[in-house]
């Protein structure tokens, strides 16, 4: 008789898809989401031009059958330039969640194992973390590596990690609470084979919530760090630097602003939907509400 329930049970259970199909956040953030990510795999086979590709007598022209959105002030297609500029959007959230993830769940699981001094001393590391925002670590690392997208990268990550930390240190340690866990240390089971078998299984659920969320803040800040000019370079294509490059343009060229910032917008709106739409669906108690 297995002792944990893992949350792929609950998730797999006959009517799930129905349920997830029937919330509204869940279905709204999903297709946003998946437009994202298609729009990023489609600028990697296709785009109306190129988006490097200057056309200085058309610059700042309005949307047309030419060019759908509009040219930017150096005649550069917007529309291809939006496409492109997903990736990096989808790039930095990917690595700077997946070190979040990564590292702050290991800590977290061994601050929850181990207690003592051990889980006094990742908190508090977990602590002074919060002191040094994305932003603000991204400016430190600028100062002295120079500005792009991998300081970029490293300094949203390095700031994930706290997050992940506190948030798998208090869900595992509601789990070694458990019976099913006491009933595994009676059997012999060490701490190591109960947080592998037992505690990260049961906080899967909440974990994945977590990144969709997380997801989203770092599309926000790689937007932010690349409206300063400390983060994606050019000539790569960025969402954040296209509305830096529109603010001196605001009064002759308005939809240059527009464009990305729905863009921006969107994707944020999207994440979060999901998340919100994943912690309604993978949590046993909410799901029973429903």
């Amino acid at each position: 008789m297995s002792a944990s329930v893992s949350p792929s049970s609950s998730s797999s259970a006959p009517g799930w898809l129905h349920r997830a199909l029937s919330h509204r956040s869940f279905v709204i953030g999903a297709v946003l989401s998946l437009l994202l990510i298609l729009a990023a795999l489609l600028s990697f086979v296709w785009t109306p031009w190129s988006p490097y590709e200057m056309d200085l007598a058309n610059k700042l022209a309005g949307p047309s059958a030419k060019h759908w959105l509009g040219t930017d002030a150096f005649g550069r297609d917007v529309a291809s330039l939006l496409l492109v500029g997903a990736r990096s959007s989808i790039l930095v959230g990917v690595i700077a969640v997946g070190i979040g993830l990564t590292i702050g769940t290991a800590l977290g699981l061994l601050a929850a194992a181990k207690r003592g001094w051990v889980e006094e001393l990742i908190m508090r590391l977990s602590d002074f973390s919060f002191a040094f925002p994305a932003i603000l670590s991204a400016i430190m690392l600028t100062a002295v590596f120079g500005a792009g997208i991998v300081n970029s990268i490293i300094a949203i990550g390095i700031y994930n990690i706290p997050n992940f930390a506190r948030l798998t240190r208090a869900s595992a340690n509601a789990i070694w609470g458990r019976e099913f866990v006491l009933a595994a240390r009676a059997c012999g089971k060490g701490p190591w084979r109960i947080t592998i078998e037992h505690v990260l299984p049961n906080i899967t659920s909440v974990l994945i919530v977590q990144v969709s969320i997380r997801f989203a803040i770092a599309i926000l800040a790689e937007a932010a760090l690349s409206y300063l000019g400390l983060g994606t370079q050019p000539p790569q294509p960025s969402w954040g630097r296209m509305l830096s490059e529109a603010q001196t343009l605001m009064f002759q060229a308005p939809l240059l602003a527009v464009w990305p910032g729905m863009a921006i917008a969107l994707a944020v709106l999207g994440l979060n939907l999901l998340g919100d739409g994943l912690r309604d669906l993978l949590d046993p108690r909410l799901s029973r509400k429903r």
